[in-house]
């Protein structure tokens, strides 16, 4: 049997993203990313296979969205179930710390698209001055 090397962890170790060194930024970084933020909300929908997961997150390229699903995979976020088919299929889901991210990423993105016309009005008035 294969003996799995095992990370020691300080259970005493405190997050704080505002560290230089803290992993906790990286993560968050990964989690708010221009496409991990989109990949997450839209798997909160549900389970994707990758092309139709592309189809939604609209805009990004096949090789980011490779790359962000394997950020968010390594970083606990996102599940890769390989289904038993002929060719193989792929399906993405969220752990649950994964939903838990993209439950408070929603809250987000649904506080900025309500607020979208205060939003364009300030940029205008500044753009403006």
């Amino acid at each position: 049997m294969t003996e799995v090397p095992h990370l020691d962890v300080d259970a005493n170790l405190e997050a704080d993203v505002f560290a230089r060194n803290c992993s906790s930024r990286e993560a968050l970084q990964n989690a708010t990313s221009r496409w991990g933020i989109l990949a997450l909300a839209a798997l909160a929908e549900g389970d994707y296979r990758f092309n139709a997961l592309r189809r939604r997150v609209d805009g990004v390229s096949e090789r980011m969205l490779s790359q962000t699903l394997q950020t968010l995979e390594r970083d606990g976020l996102v599940v890769r179930t390989v289904l038993e088919a002929i060719p193989p299929k792929v399906e993405y889901s969220l752990s649950p710390l994964g939903r838990e991210v993209a439950t408070a990423l929603t809250g987000l993105i649904e506080l900025v698209e309500s607020n979208l016309p205060t939003v364009l009005s300030s940029r205008e008035e500044h753009d403006n001055r």
